[in-house]
């Protein structure tokens, strides 16, 4: 039997819950399409200290698990399963999955964005371990340690300038001879005493060792469970993309910052995304579609993080109420 929800939100990330929460609150009746688990990129994040009203911080899957209840306490739904399908146009938005299909009159877009991976041996083994792809999440697990960036852009640029605040030393390793991030960041990255640059040098291997598991790794603050071993990177593998030649640096942790992936693919030929694949929605969450919005990592922005994504969840929740009230 058909039904037609008043919303249905595409990913259970902290966007995507936190929109679920006020429509749930508001009386309409939402849905939350969600492929893995609460909290989406999220809940792969072993320490969050920047969310406030967790003094002590909190793990990601924790914190995507207390979204999920929250909003489900007020009466919105989950279904894990696979969206492989849209159709956004039209009073009716259609989404399929590998569940069936579901029908509502809104429809908020939050799948969020995934880091792009840098392609060496082993990486996805080594996330969590000494690899990182958020230097605002992870940063503080390396206090007065030495680590090597990996990038050249806007992204890379403003990660190597907030671990310089924090590390011991931080290493800049570029393809290219000079950044392609803007002017602005050059001056202060040149000017910080702790901030060495490897231009012309791509990573092609990280050196591990593995450490006999006593129940504690003090590098970064974290407990194992006893009687296993662990992965603890010490280095990088690189080659100059000039002349071949090949080094290695000593270091404690990697920070990815070769760019991120937007999830719009399945939904490119219905809204308007910017050159980078984003969709263009400004702080009301609205897209070019009626009854379409954009929360977190996936929307147009200045800054990505949880308490953003947060934060354009209430927004989206507010502008469908808008909406359905104007329909």
């Amino acid at each position: 039997m058909r039904h037609l929800y008043d919303v249905i939100i595409i990913g259970g990330g902290p966007g995507g819950y936190t929109a679920a929460l006020y429509a749930a609150r508001a009386g309409l009746d939402t849905l939350v399409l969600e492929k893995l688990s609460a909290g989406g990129q999220m809940a792969l994040t072993t320490q969050i200290d920047n969310y406030p009203g967790f003094e002590a911080g909190i793990d990601g899957f924790t914190l995507g698990e207390k979204m999920q209840q929250g909003a489900e306490r007020f009466g919105a739904k989950t279904e894990i399963v696979e969206v492989d399908g849209v159709h956004l146009q039209g009073p009716v938005k259609t989404v399929h999955t590998n569940e069936g299909i579901f029908e509502a009159k809104t429809v908020i877009l939050a799948m969020g964005a995934h880091p792009r991976k840098l392609g060496i041996p082993d990486e996805a083994r080594l996330v969590g371990h000494g690899l990182h792809y958020c230097a605002a999440c992870d940063g503080m697990f390396y206090k007065d340690k030495t680590v090597v960036v990996v990038g050249g852009g806007n992204s890379a640029a403003a990660d190597a300038l907030l671990l310089s605040r924090i590390c011991k030393k931080v290493i800049l390793v570029h393809r290219r001879d000079e950044l392609r991030a803007t002017k602005i960041y050059h001056q202060p990255l040149m000017q910080a005493e702790n901030v060495e640059f490897q231009w012309n040098q791509t990573v092609e291997s990280v050196i591990e060792s593995i450490v006999a598991d006593d129940g504690h790794d003090g590098r970064q603050g974290r407990r194992f469970s006893g009687g296993r071993n662990h992965v603890q990177i010490t280095g990088v593998r690189l080659k100059n993309a000039a002349t071949g030649e090949k080094q290695e640096i000593v270091c404690d942790g990697i920070f990815v910052s070769v760019g991120r992936e937007p999830e719009t693919r399945m939904i490119e030929n219905q809204v308007v995304l910017d050159e980078n694949g984003y969709i263009i929605a400004d702080e009301s969450t609205k897209t070019n579609l009626p009854g379409v919005f954009a929360v977190g990592d996936i929307r147009t922005k200045a800054l990505r993080q949880i308490v953003t994504a947060t934060a354009d969840g209430a927004n989206a929740a507010y502008a469908v109420e808008e909406y359905l009230a104007n329909k």
